[in-house]
């Protein structure tokens, strides 16, 4: 070939190159970039057949992505092992181009079955780097016997980074687009919370003040108690908040971990007393709406500080909650091995039908029994899987 042809070849190849550049660090869609780059690497070196090859690294193969004169069947179609018995693989695990001017000279490398069918005679393979792990290879192939020389593998070299680089942008192009619509739905929903956290505070705040407002109605006497009552309910609901809040805003809360937290402050809002109450606090991760968790924490909240005033008048003893859960049920067991429970039905403030009440807004049931010292036993629907158990805390 005269030094002319040469030139004005390499002029050509150089524009197409600089073509196919403008066009990939432009498109988003990473097949369509790799269809054209098959396409124009062909055309430019005036072969026939060109292939693009991903490299999978599960399965250590190269596998056809994109092509350019091949028949239908042929992209998607794994083409070698990703090692040195064939011409893809050795460029790819070496680096280094191969070149195969006869295959019916070759007694070195496996070849794929739809060569004979397409009438290859002679390839060549190049790697595509990337910027991290390498991306694949990039093969031309001729039906006649083909001399590759230094300016075909030079603009075959060159051509594979831009491809390199093409992939790199469309990945990162495509990993942005999808992180920010992740964001934007991950707003949207925190928007929502937000709304429904102000609901929440705005419903909390009148039970407060409607439990305020009943204790007005009390004899004087009794309004230091009934006052302790009411923080210990307030308490409860903190620690909802404090949950919620520090999980970023989530539609649910960790039950498990909130009982915990909750039985660790209800320790704070009791009087001393001559004899020592332990508190046992037994839970597993259960996860429940906002309303769930309000109503199962008051109970508690009334059970337990009901234990502590008045199941252990002369002696220590032990309070337990224990959570867990069959299935989709919740069941939350609180007991004390104190003198029983006998219920005043004259009382306006002894808990037992606020607890009902509660607990049947939850779809639940609730059922006592203090033949030897009090149990409560709670059932409550529960959605969704239950993750690894939490252990066993004691408060004294």
């Amino acid at each position: 070939m005269s030094s002319d042809r040469t030139i004005e070849r390499l002029l050509r190849q150089q524009a197409a190159l600089a073509r196919f550049g403008s066009f990939a660090f432009v498109e988003t869609d990473l097949q369509k970039i790799l269809v054209e780059a098959a396409r124009v690497c062909a055309e430019s070196l005036g072969v026939p057949f060109c292939k693009i090859c991903r490299y999978r690294p599960d399965q250590n193969d190269l596998l056809i992505v994109a092509g350019f004169g091949w028949k239908p069947d042929v992209v998607g179609h794994v083409i070698s092992r990703a090692d040195e018995t064939s011409t893809q693989g050795r460029a790819f695990v070496t680096g280094e181009p191969v070149i195969l001017e006869d295959i019916r000279e070759n007694d070195s490398y496996e070849l794929p079955a739809f060569y004979t069918e397409h009438g290859i005679v002679s390839t060549a393979d190049v790697l595509v780097k990337g910027s991290g792990e390498p991306f694949g290879v990039l093969e031309v192939d001729c039906t006649a016997r083909q001399s590759f020389d230094e300016h075909d593998i030079n603009f075959l070299t060159g051509f594979a980074n831009v491809v390199a680089e093409a992939v790199g942008t469309a990945e990162r192009t495509a990993t942005l687009q999808s992180t920010l619509v992740e964001l934007k739905r991950l707003a949207g929903e925190k928007d929502v919370l937000a709304a429904e956290l102000q609901h929440r505070v705005r419903n909390n705040l009148q039970l407060i003040y409607g439990m305020l407002v009943r204790e007005i109605e009390l004899p004087k006497s009794d309004t230091r108690e009934g006052l302790r009552g009411i923080a210990r309910r307030v308490m409860s609901l903190a620690r909802i908040y404090d949950h919620l809040l520090g999980h970023g805003l989530v539609q649910t809360i960790d039950f498990g971990a909130y009982l915990e937290s909750l039985c660790l402050s209800l320790q704070d809002f009791q009087d001393k007393t001559e004899f020592e109450i332990d508190l046992i606090c037994e839970t597993e991760p259960m996860a429940l709406g906002l309303d769930a968790v309000t109503a199962l924490g008051i109970t508690v909240t009334e059970i337990t500080s009901n234990a502590y005033l008045h199941a252990f008048p002369s002696r220590p003893g032990s309070i337990r909650v224990v959570l867990t859960r069959k299935e989709h049920t919740g069941l939350l067991t609180i007991s004390d091995d104190g003198i029983g429970f006998a219920p005043q039905t004259t009382s306006k403030r002894h808990g037992l039908g606020l607890v009902r009440r509660l607990i049947e807004q939850e779809q639940g049931t609730a059922e006592l029994n203090s033949e030897h010292g009090t149990v409560w036993t709670l059932t409550f629907p529960v959605p969704g899987p239950q993750l690894a158990s939490s252990p066993e805390i004691a408060l004294h």
